[in-house]
C-alpha cells in the first residue's frame, strides 16, 4: 500500500503541497484528477523518489521512498515527457533495463513485441510522441513493476492503441496484484478503469474515495415544480441551472434520499440523471475560480 500522511513541498515562496494526505490500496488503480498547478506532478515526484518533502511522511509498505534502492526497483514510472539516453533504441533500453533491473522479463518482452510493432534499432528520441508512449509501456510493463506510476499516460496514442495499452495494465492488475496510480486530464477514461480516485486541489486533497460512493454520493436532478411552489429545505445543492421551468439540481447526497425530499413538493416532473466523473470532478471544485466564463469575442 502507498501511504502519503501530511505532506508538505515548497520551492522558494510557492506551496505547491500543503499537507497533502491519500492511500493508495495494493492491487487497485487509482486515479488522481485535478487542476493545472494542482500538484499531481509534484507528488508523483515525491513518490518515485525524485522530490524530497520539506515535512510529512510517504511510505511504501511501510518503507519510505526517498533513497531508498530496494523501494525504487519495485516501481516503474511513465512521465508525460519520455526521456532516454539521446541515442539509446528500444534494444538499447531493454539491454540496459535488464542490466539494472533484477525482475526485467525478456520473454515478457519479446512477447510484447507483436503489441507494439516499433521499430527497435531506431533511436527512440526520433519516434514520434505516440510511439515513445508505446515504447515506454512496453519497457516499464517487461520489468514487472509491483507498483506502476503513470503521468498522462496515453496521450498521443490512437484510440486502438489506448484500449490495447489499458487492457495490458488491467490485465496485469489482475494476474499480478500490480498497484497502478494515474493521473490524467482524461476523465472519461479514467472512469471506465480506475477502482479509486482522489481529487487534488491547490496542494490538497479535496476527496479521496471509490468511483461507486463518488457517483452514489452527488445526484444531477431534472425538475419542473408546479407553479408558485420552491424547493424544500434540507438539500445540499451544490449547482442550480433553471432554463425555463426545468430546473437542473447537482445535490450533494444519494439520490433516493434526494428524491424523497423532493417528492414533498409534489413536483410535475423529476428524473435523476448519472452524473460521471467529469461532471463530479467540476462540481466537486466548484467555486468562481472554476466556472466555465462567458466572454464576449
Amino acid at each position: 500500500m502507498i501511504k502519503v500522511k501530511d505532506i508538505v513541498k515548497t520551492f522558494d515562496e510557492f506551496r505547491a503541497l500543503d499537507g497533502l494526505s491519500l492511500e493508495v490500496p495494493e492491487g487497485s488503480i487509482y486515479g488522481l484528477v485535478g487542476p493545472n498547478g494542482s500538484g499531481k506532478s509534484t507528488i508523483i515526484r515525491h513518490l518515485t523518489g525524485i522530490y524530497l518533502q520539506d515535512s510529512g511522511e510517504i511510505t511504501i509498505d511501510g518503507e519510505p521512498v526517498f533513497e531508498n534502492p530496494a523501494v525504487k526497483a519495485r516501481i516503474a514510472y511513465i512521465p508525460d515527457d519520455i526521456f532516454y539516453f539521446s541515442q539509446a533504441s528500444i534494444t538499447d533500453m531493454m539491454k540496459f533495463y535488464n542490466g539494472v533491473q533484477p525482475t526485467f522479463d525478456t520473454g515478457l518482452f519479446a512477447k510484447l513485441h507483436g503489441v507494439f510493432p516499433l521499430d527497435v534499432k531506431q533511436p527512440i528520441r526520433r519516434l514520434s510522441k505516440g510511439m515513445q508512449k508505446q515504447a515506454a509501456f512496453w519497457l516499464a510493463v517487461a520489468m514487472r513493476p509491483d507498483i506502476l506510476i503513470l503521468d498522462e499516460p496515453v496521450d498521443g496514442l490512437d484510440p486502438v492503441m489506448r484500449r490495447q495499452v489499458w487492457s495490458i495494465i488491467m490485465q496485469d492488475v489482475a494476474e499480478r496484484n500490480t498497484t497502478v496510480l494515474v493521473s490524467s486530464h482524461n476523465l472519461r477514461e479514467l472512469e471506465d478503469v480506475c477502482d479509486r480516485v482522489g481529487i487534488i486541489d491547490k496542494g490538497r486533497l479535496l476527496l479521496e474515495r471509490s468511483l461507486s460512493d463518488l457517483q452514489e454520493n452527488i445526484a444531477k436532478i431534472q425538475i419542473v415544480l408546479p407553479d408558485g411552489a420552491s424547493l424544500p429545505q434540507g438539500l445540499d445543492i451544490i449547482h442550480e441551472n433553471s432554463p425555463g421551468r426545468l430546473k437542473t439540481l447537482i445535490v450533494r447526497g444519494k439520490a433516493s434520499e434526494t428524491t424523497n425530499i423532493l417528492s414533498s413538493v409534489n413536483p410535475l416532473f423529476m428524473d435523476v440523471v448519472p452524473l460521471n466523473l467529469e461532471e463530479i470532478f467540476i462540481y466537486e471544485l466548484g467555486g468562481a475560480d472554476y466556472a466555465v466564463k462567458d466572454i464576449i469575442l
